[in-house]
């Protein structure tokens, strides 16, 4: 029996590309978790007197856990040939883990596009809101619903408006992904909107006919987004969140209970780039400016910008570009984080690199491993927060979905597949409607043929075992020369000491 080492991802001669078992061990984000998560813990609840939430203690154990061989793998095995291949379990967390939420963008992108996303045109609408309002929707979550109901209110009304019909003669659609990280792995809670570039009007007979619309100008932007402070503003009013008084607004004093104690600190210093806790708690992380600064660009079109809210809508996409829109898709359903970008310096500083250079040429952030855990953390979402959500003819229950969204490719049934597709999971017997394997996002995203045997290339791998007893894991990596430990995770340490990596 054979372990997939880690191979270049071509060969030389220009063979196909194969599927290689991730190892996270190996990365330096998991070298900072492994080694300064306990500590982070325990100096976190010591300096508020608070335990940490549980759902982010659990989010840092289960990544520790994410691919790792010791803690259970599938077993699968090629007919023909007899060939083996271990699969790990993932943590399948919305988190930071990098593995997880890239399958994540790929499986929810190719659903949107094969199963939900009708061939209209579709316009990306994002709405960015100051920094108070960030806090107070990361610290109170349960008003992203009536935040985003606004929302979808003045779009669509927009639409209708646009096409000539009144409100009981049209129907819009639209798929919102609400985000809540920024480019610095910072806490940006914002909406990124996919709508419908028009609406649909039910003919004679039944039958939805689309009608679209056209571009909407920089000065109807505007008057949208003033339309969408206005009435958010009265909305957070009316439900006691925002005060005003004398002419002035501010928010209102938060009802802090056990939890909020460690929480709300980690997601307000996560929101403005600073220090939550330790000896620079209060100030912001260090920069390093590695580009030539930019100049102020010129206004952008289809962009407006109200006191802090930003309505960006000049992403558009045609009726027929549906690769183009699934690359959109995956853009706003991305992971917060990527191996790639996080970096230990010679000092043990983190070096997060910048997707792009600010516009003062600032490349990376530089932290502490501790002041590092803390941004992670505040990326962490409370458990049970829905973070996909569909509107109008898109929605579950709309009685003109079922005549609009796209029929996609049929999902085989075969427990075979859906077996070797999910690396990371124990439940792989059934299928869930409209589910993709993993094999086949492989295949249709890297073109990775993972269903046939690597090493015969005729045969189809099927699942054998699951391993998740301990004496048995330990018994086939020792004799496949892997180590059958788990990596060891770095204890608790005392302030003052050492955490170079």
């Amino acid at each position: 029996m054979q372990a997939i080492g880690r191979q270049p991802q071509r060969a030389p001669d220009g063979a196909p590309l194969h599927y290689e078992r991730h190892r996270p061990e190996q990365t330096t984000l998991y070298r900072l978790v492994q080694q300064h998560a306990a500590s982070f813990i325990a100096r976190t609840e010591a300096s508020t007197g608070s335990e940490l939430p549980q759902f982010i203690k659990a989010e840092f154990d289960a990544f520790l856990e994410c691919g790792i061989l010791a803690h259970g793998f599938l077993r699968l095995r090629c007919g023909e040939c007899g060939h083996d291949k271990l699969l790990a379990f993932s943590c399948k967390r919305r988190g930071f883990c990098p593995s997880c939420g890239a399958r994540r963008m790929s499986q929810t992108a190719a659903h949107l596009v094969d199963h939900v996303i009708p061939h209209v045109p579709v316009r990306q609408w994002v709405l960015s809101l100051p920094i108070p309002l960030r806090v107070l929707l990361a610290a109170q979550p349960e008003l992203v619903t009536p935040v985003l109901q606004v929302v979808q209110r003045v779009i669509p009304r927009h639409l209708l408006d646009d096409a000539g019909l009144r409100a009981d003669e049209g129907h819009g659609g639209a798929v919102t992904l609400i985000q809540r990280f920024g480019s610095a792995a910072n806490l940006n809670i914002h909406l990124h909107c996919l709508v419908l570039d028009g609406v649909y009007r039910c003919r004679g007979d039944g039958v939805p006919n689309f009608v679209e619309v056209g571009t909407p100008s920089d000065n109807e932007l505007h008057a949208l987004l003033q339309t969408v402070i206005a009435r958010l503003m009265k909305l957070l009013t009316r439900r006691g969140v925002l005060i005003e008084e004398m002419g002035q607004t501010y928010l209102a004093e938060p009802d802090d209970g056990e939890e909020a104690r460690t929480l709300r600190p980690l997601q307000a210093a996560a929101v403005t780039y600073r220090i939550a806790f330790g000896p620079r708690a209060g100030q912001k992380v260090l920069t390093l400016r590695g580009a030539m600064p930019r100049e102020a660009s010129a206004r952008q079109s289809l962009c407006a910008d109200i006191d802090g809210f930003s309505l960006h809508a000049a992403v558009r996409v045609e009726a027929h570009d549906r690769k183009r829109l699934e690359q959109l898709c995956r853009y706003i359903t991305r992971p917060a984080l990527s191996d790639e970008r996080v970096q230990v310096n010679a000092a043990g500083q983190v070096e997060l690199k910048l997707k792009t250079p600010w516009r003062d040429g600032t490349t990376h952030l530089v932290m502490s491993p501790l002041e590092f855990m803390q941004r992670l953390a505040a990326l962490v979402p409370r458990p049970r927060l829905h973070l996909i959500r569909f509107h109008g003819v898109l929605a579950p229950n709309a009685k003109l979905r079922p005549l609009v969204v796209p029929q996609g490719p049929e999902v085989q049934e075969q427990t075979t597949e859906v077996a070797v597709a999910d690396e990371c999971e124990t439940e792989t017997v059934h299928s869930r409607p409209h589910r993709i394997s993993w094999a086949r996002l492989l295949k249709r995203v890297f073109d990775i043929d993972m269903q046939h045997c690597p090493n015969c290339g005729a045969g189809e791998l099927k699942i054998i075992a699951a391993i998740l007893e301990r004496p048995v894991i330990e018994k086939i990596l020792t004799h496949l020369g892997l180590d059958p430990q788990p990596p060891p995770r770095g204890r608790a340490r005392e302030a003052g000491q050492d955490f170079a990596t």
